[in-house]
């Protein structure tokens, strides 16, 4: 499946929460879903709305965290199944493996202000792990491995702006960074209590699962 090229606005109103897929903008209260809180489509809005089955609630939160961190169908499948294969709760080990991905440890240490951002900037070679210049968004990262801005890209427009931005912004436990070298080091795997995500993930199990 190809990736989603259309106005991301229209994924939140969609799945009826925000996704927080345009970063800043999503966090100063400018959702487009506080407008029309309503599914995206001509008459949504009229359409008489009739009650969800189970699969259509398990489709949608299985959409929802899809949406969340960017990933396209066929590769979150992939995902699952290896989280089906690992010891312990296949959902937890589901959002580990999410987690872990390199676009979203560079978004969640500020250096970009959403996932999508992050992926376009390590695809564009500005980031590197353990000293190496790092360009595969979905790069899975252990712990011990360090992530930084290249000395070249320290100056960009977008990491800058972010790094302003991200003060705010909740640091996750199992990471830690180093704002005047602009990196960050894994120091754990992230646990469900380190994951802020808000996703019922055994719907995610269930939908897979039938």
């Amino acid at each position: 499946m190809a990736r989603y090229r259309g106005p991301v606005c229209r994924l939140c109103r969609r799945e009826g929460v925000r996704l927080y897929l345009k970063g800043e903008r999503c966090y100063s209260g400018k959702c487009e879903i506080e407008k029309r809180a309503y599914p995206p489509g001509e008459h949504a809005h009229t359409r008489v709305r009739h009650r969800i089955s189970d699969y259509g609630i398990q489709l949608r939160e299985k959409q929802k965290m899809r949406r969340i961190y960017g990933v396209p169908e066929r590769q979150f499948r992939r995902y699952f199944a290896e989280a089906a294969r690992r010891t312990g709760v296949t959902g937890e080990m589901l959002l580990q493996l999410l987690e872990r991905r390199l676009d979203n440890v560079v978004y969640r240490l500020g250096f970009a202000s959403s996932r999508a951002a992050a992926r376009m900037l390590i695809s564009h070679g500005h980031f590197t792990v353990n000293g190496r210049k790092a360009s595969v968004p979905s790069y899975q990262v252990r712990p011990g491995d360090r992530i930084a801005v290249r000395e070249s890209s320290r100056g960009i427009p977008p990491i800058v702006a972010a790094v302003e931005r991200a003060g705010g912004r909740r640091l996750p436990a199992w990471l830690q960074i180093d704002s005047d070298a602009m990196g960050g080091t894994v120091i754990a795997l992230p646990t469900r209590a380190d994951i802020d995500t808000q996703v019922q993930e055994e719907l995610v199990v269930e939908y897979y699962s039938r």
